[in-house]
């Protein structure tokens, strides 16, 4: 029997894991970024399904960008005559770049790139006018997204959806006025928070310095250090000044590195900066076991934190950020980051603080960082090598097939 409570679990962890299911068939996207000096782009998300009813095609579920190309001015025709902007500088052409396509569940939606004409000085206010595919069904919805917009502290939103139309609500006022600095950094320091805390390898790394800070190496009778060597340090202050100086060494050097990245000064393919995240993981893990460079942990700290910074960097680029605004952005991305390290930090550090004298820790800490290590040596496989063990498409598929199985799809 197919319980309620088991119904509920299930889709509290699928809204999570397949969160990139969410377009529905009978929905289309206006997904905008709105550039402080460069003007207004953005894109129409189109169902394959809805191309098809809309045109009378035969589209296959998994189109594909060529499969669409011969039918690619038709579409855009349509698409001038149905959707527009318009506002008080003046009316906004759209000029239609390159296709593309998502791959999701619910079927493929093909991607019209844009950009709007005449926004270089942008308007405070955009009339939206959208009436695609209303003639076809009359439950079909359109829904208008604003997908970047720095100073309303909008950064790479793919759920901030400000205006929806249907049959017979076809035209929308979109409000660009409302919109300053101080959101614009605050959304940063938000985004730096987010990124800390959802970048696990980031918060793993961090908990292999930190592991040592409650204790201190012991030597053995033949004056070498031991693998369960450790005494618990004495006082509060002790481990205090220890993640104190670790955390600052990781600081400056991944602050280094996420400014020379950004600025475009230094710059790492990324395959190489997440596999020596990766294995920056391992190595600070192996450092608890058998001391590398004794007494001296804050050098593993910096020399990592650098890969770490152009990991950081790699976010922002990721974000959609241009250049405006760059300095903001990165003193806002960086607060954030030292915030959420700091969340981390209080969280873990006062527990392991309270339980270092047990007879337990010393095992504690070398069990949990061969555990570290093995990860690290999973992660880097994985990245070093283009090797994906568990692809998430595949993981997201069969999640969307038990869902269906229970009923809840």
């Amino acid at each position: 029997m197919k319980n309620l409570l088991s119904k509920c679990l299930f889709a509290f962890f699928l809204m999570i894991s397949i969160s990139s299911y969410s377009h529905s068939p009978n929905q289309s996207y206006v997904y905008v970024r709105v550039y402080e000096n460069n003007g207004i782009e953005g894109r129409y998300e189109i169902n394959v399904k809805e191309l098809n009813k809309i045109f009378n095609l035969n589209l296959p579920k998994n189109a594909t960008v060529e499969d669409v190309k011969p039918y690619a001015n038709q579409i855009q025709a349509y698409i001038l005559k149905n959707a527009g902007f318009s506002s008080e500088i003046n009316k906004h052409d759209i000029i239609f770049k390159d296709l593309d396509v998502i791959d999701i569940v619910s079927g493929n939606y093909i991607l019209f790139k844009f950009d709007l004409s005449n926004t270089k000085v942008l308007p405070e206010h955009l009339k939206v006018y959208y009436n695609i595919g209303f003639e076809q069904d009359n439950d079909h919805k359109g829904f208008l997204i604003i997908e970047y917009n720095w100073k309303a502290g909008v950064i790479n939103e793919e759920a901030n959806i400000v205006l929806d139309f249907g049959p017979n609500d076809t035209i929308g006022d979109l409000n660009l006025s409302e919109a300053n600095l101080f959101t614009g950094f605050i959304a940063m320091i938000k985004q730096g928070v987010w990124h800390i805390w959802i970048g696990i390898d980031h918060i793993l790394f961090l908990l292999a310095l930190i592991l040592p800070s409650v204790v201190r190496r012991r030597k053995n009778s033949n004056n070498a250090y031991s693998i369960y060597g450790w005494e618990p340090v004495m006082t509060f202050k002790a481990a205090f000044i220890y993640i104190i100086k670790v955390i600052t060494f990781f600081t400056i050097a991944h602050t280094i590195t996420l400014t020379l990245a950004s600025l475009e000064i230094v710059m790492l393919p990324s395959r190489i900066v997440e596999s020596l995240i990766a294995f920056s993981i391992g190595l600070a893990a192996f450092h608890n076991i058998k001391p590398i460079f004794k007494m001296k942990d804050w050098v593993i700290a910096f020399i990592f934190g650098l890969f770490h910074g152009f990991g950081f960097a790699s976010v922002l680029s990721d974000l959609g950020l241009t250049g405006e605004f760059l300095t903001l952005s990165l003193l806002g991305f960086n607060i954030g980051v030292e915030i959420g390290q700091l969340v981390i930090i209080i969280c873990i550090f006062p527990v392991l603080y309270l339980i270092r004298k047990l007879k337990l820790y010393p095992k504690l800490l070398v069990f949990t960082s061969i555990l570290l290590i093995i990860i690290s040596l999973y992660w880097f496989i994985e990245r070093a090598f283009d090797v994906d063990f568990y692809p998430d498409e595949y993981i997201k598929w069969k999640l969307y097939e038990f869902a269906v199985w229970l009923g809840l799809k």
